[in-house]
């Protein structure tokens, strides 16, 4: 971190798509988020992907939260 040119940032998602998932317990879980899906994981590692580039260079110590809203401060 700092001048050592290292840098820390993490992403946290939220629910995200998974088979597993029975219908009923789904839909309660879809009904809690704000854009009304789940997160697919394309979108996860999109994020994540994007924290590693360079373009990301001056993001340092914080925390990318991927959740579609359904936890916000």
């Amino acid at each position: 971190m700092g001048n050592t040119g290292a840098g820390a940032a993490a992403a946290v998602h939220g629910d995200t798509k998974v088979r597993a998932v029975p219908e009923p317990i789904l839909q309660k879980i879809v009904a809690q988020i704000p854009v009304g899906r789940l997160g697919e994981a394309a979108e996860i590692a999109r994020c994540v992907t994007f924290l590693a580039a360079d373009e990301a260079g001056f993001i340092t110590g914080s925390t990318l939260t991927v959740t579609g809203g359904q936890f916000m401060p």
